[in-house]
């Protein structure tokens, strides 16, 4: 079931540069879904336009079913986000400062704060100045604040921004356990590659305001075979591939088809009188899957 879904969003700006041209996709009920691309690409776009923050030109947003353009206050009462940099007051504590956020909306349940605050690991803190919060600190305070009172999803932009290495592995597991442990879902606009294989179990890739790529995180997929060929004679395994129905890229990278298995492949290559030196199951990582892409015309 999708919670969240973009529906042919297009958005020019009045200097005539297109942000969104026609993008769809969907963030399904317990996911977490990571939004990548180049800056510009419009990543911060759709994530102002779910806000309802950006108007699109055409197409919609809609959350559990609603709308956010056409019925906003609703749509927005389901999800929870950090948006650019969390600001706070920074004489009152963190307890006081979530208590001033959440009376805008007219909403206090100190029991739910309590255990908002224990899951984001900031028992020990909350009530100390904002003031003496390091930036971890600040982004789990934001994080908790998001969280209040209790969204269907959570939108995160740049999450790890600034987070020292320790920091990032922190925020990472924080997230992982709130989806493992609370059902909750993610959207998360990140550059950092290898955070997104981390904790995300799909993503989608934006060039130049459109969207190139919807799928899985490498790191997720069971039924891709990729194997690494090592082989001097790379003109002839091409034309064998080829014959064979399957692919391989400029690094040696073959995708088996799915109606041969890898022994089979490896037996049409030396058949074909192609020298292999090694042949082995290969990982594709995110990093290839986003530089094959942005690398494209």
């Amino acid at each position: 079931m999708a919670l969240l879904e973009v529906k042919h969003l297009t958005k020019r700006w009045p200097t005539g540069r297109l942000a969104l041209d026609d993008v769809s996709f969907e963030v399904r009920e317990g996911e977490i879904l990571g939004l990548l691309g180049h800056n510009g690409a419009g990543k911060s776009t759709i994530m102002g336009v779910t806000l309802g923050m950006v108007r699109p030109d055409a197409g919609e947003v809609r959350i559990g079913g609603r709308s956010v353009q056409k019925n906003r206050d609703s749509a927005l009462q389901q999800i929870g986000a950090i948006y650019e940099a969390a600001v706070f007051y920074e004489y009152l504590s963190g307890w006081q400062n979530l208590r001033v956020l959440c009376s805008l909306s007219g909403w206090w349940d100190e029991a739910e704060v309590k255990r908002v605050v224990q899951m984001v690991n900031l028992n020990r803190a909350i009530q100390q100045k904002t003031a003496t919060y390091s930036h971890g600190m600040r982004q789990r305070l934001a994080l908790a604040q998001a969280m209040l009172p209790q969204p269907k999803i959570l939108l995160l932009d740049e999450p790890t921004d600034g987070l020292d290495p320790e920091g990032i592995r922190e925020f990472r597991e924080l997230i992982l356990h709130l989806r493992k442990h609370h059902g909750m879902t993610i959207m998360l606009n990140s550059h950092l590659l290898g955070e997104v294989e981390q904790m995300c179990d799909r993503c989608v890739i934006l060039k130049d305001g459109k969207k190139v790529f919807e799928g899985s995180v490498p790191s997720q997929e069971k039924s891709r075979r990729i194997y690494q060929l090592d082989t001097s004679d790379i003109g002839l395994a091409r034309e064998v591939l080829d014959r064979c129905g399957a692919t391989m890229d400029k690094h040696g990278i073959v995708e088996v088809p799915l109606n041969m298995e890898p022994h089979e492949l490896v037996a049409a290559l030396v058949n074909g009188k192609v020298q292999v030196n090694t042949w082995q199951p290969h990982r594709r990582t995110l990093e290839e899957l986003y530089m094959g892409l942005s690398s494209k015309s």
